[in-house]
């Protein structure tokens, strides 16, 4: 038999406590029925999007809240979400009352009644805006940068490549990224020492 969920209780005086517990919790979590409207939107939420729950109770949450770049791939979260499978760590733009556009961390799962039968998704949040932000400075820094900076993954395949690489080398970011870097673009007198050298950094020794 399957486990029931606080969604799933069938004990109408837990209701109450189910309704509070997400009401106060302190992460964003909203709910749409299967037709995508907005039927759950907890305080957190309230507080980073800025609408309170009479603003947008009924209203169409992906048409009125998420941005037109996002608007299909998170309408298809919710589908998976209407048939039973749920999504972790999905990142989504929001756009606030203020105008604002802020980062949402997503996580979904199935909305279903005390007979089982799913009536619509739910989803928790985490606001991470500002470390989107600071990645996307990091990201900005190291592309113009006055000097080439290359990265490799654990493999040794190229996962950075700035602009003053591209510009020193020859070689776009499009035809290095993916690529194994001393196979590909290191001389054969070189291969060796430069794996070496690579090696030690992913073990933490600095050369």
């Amino acid at each position: 038999r399957r486990a029931r969920s606080l969604m799933d209780a069938t004990d109408s005086s837990l209701e109450p406590l189910c309704s509070s517990f997400i009401d106060n919790a302190n992460a964003p979590i909203f709910g749409v029925d299967t037709e995508g409207r907005v039927n759950v939107w907890n305080q957190d939420t309230a507080k980073i999007i800025g609408y309170s729950p009479a603003e947008v109770m009924g209203k169409h949450f992906v048409k009125e809240y998420i941005t037109e770049d996002n608007q299909a791939s998170v309408g298809m979260v919710f589908d998976r979400a209407f048939q039973g499978e749920g999504t972790s760590s999905y990142e989504l733009s929001i756009m606030t009352k203020a105008g604002a556009r802020i980062e949402i961390l997503l996580s979904t799962t199935s909305q279903r009644n005390s007979e089982g039968d799913i009536v619509g998704a739910m989803a928790i949040g985490q606001d991470i805006t500002e470390r989107v932000a600071f990645e996307r400075e990091y990201i900005r820094l190291i592309d113009t940068a006055n000097a080439p900076i290359i990265g490799v993954d654990a493999e040794g395949i190229v996962n950075i490549w700035n602009q003053c690489a591209m510009q020193m080398v020859g070689y776009s970011t499009e035809q290095v990224i993916g690529q194994d870097f001393v196979r590909e673009f290191i001389t054969d007198d070189f291969k060796t020492a430069v794996k070496n050298v690579l090696d030690k950094a992913l073990h933490g020794k600095e050369t």
